[in-house]
């Protein structure tokens, strides 16, 4: 290939590279909301953190989602010392998180409500699984809200329950995410 040609065909290519990546817009929140709900017949445990973050790339699609297991919330003081200290063991694991990428194309510039699915990996308890996660993105000038609902089983994660509680806590935890995601400023 002629040298002239080459470099005005990797220049075409670089600038639209360029042009690809200034159009692609990173979402985010340190704020998400995630909450889990256990129903048993002896007792319904529920907890919630408003501190989960989350980082969305328009031009990609890719998501990461993470929590860090301290931060959530339960009616009382006990119930939020067992999860910590008994269930989750959050000196060893700390965080849960999820990282994948979304399987349909979102026009990111269009209001509107759009089913959507990310294929990737959950981490809870130390334990990666691979999971596809169902749920909406919903686009309001420039805003993203993102909501998704799924159930995790704790022998997945390898998270022991005592006999002696076993009655009083659900072998398949509901979670609910609502993620209210803003453009990233550039700095």
């Amino acid at each position: 290939m002629d040298t002239k040609l080459f470099r005005l065909a990797f220049l075409l290519m670089a600038s639209q590279l360029l042009a690809i990546c200034a159009s692609a817009q990173i979402y985010m929140t340190k704020t998400g909301q995630t909450s889990f709900f256990s129903e048993t017949p002896l007792e319904n445990i529920s907890a919630v953190n408003q501190q989960v973050a989350v980082l969305l790339s328009s031009a990609s699609g890719e998501i990461a989602v993470r929590m860090q297991h301290t931060a959530f919330r339960f009616p009382n003081k006990l119930m939020q010392e067992h999860y910590n200290e008994n269930y989750m063991e959050t000196a060893k694991y700390p965080a849960a998180s999820f990282t994948g990428k979304f399987s349909e194309h979102i026009d990111y510039g269009k209001d509107g409500t759009y089913p959507v699915s990310a294929e990737g990996v959950l981490d809870i308890h130390g334990v990666k699984q691979k999971r596809v996660l169902k749920g909406q993105l919903q686009i309001d000038h420039g805003q993203c809200i993102l909501t998704c609902e799924f159930d995790v089983r704790l022998s997945d994660h390898n998270i022991q329950v005592p006999t002696l509680v076993i009655a009083k806590i659900a072998e398949s935890i509901s979670i609910k995410n609502k993620f209210v995601l803003t453009p990233k400023k550039n700095s």
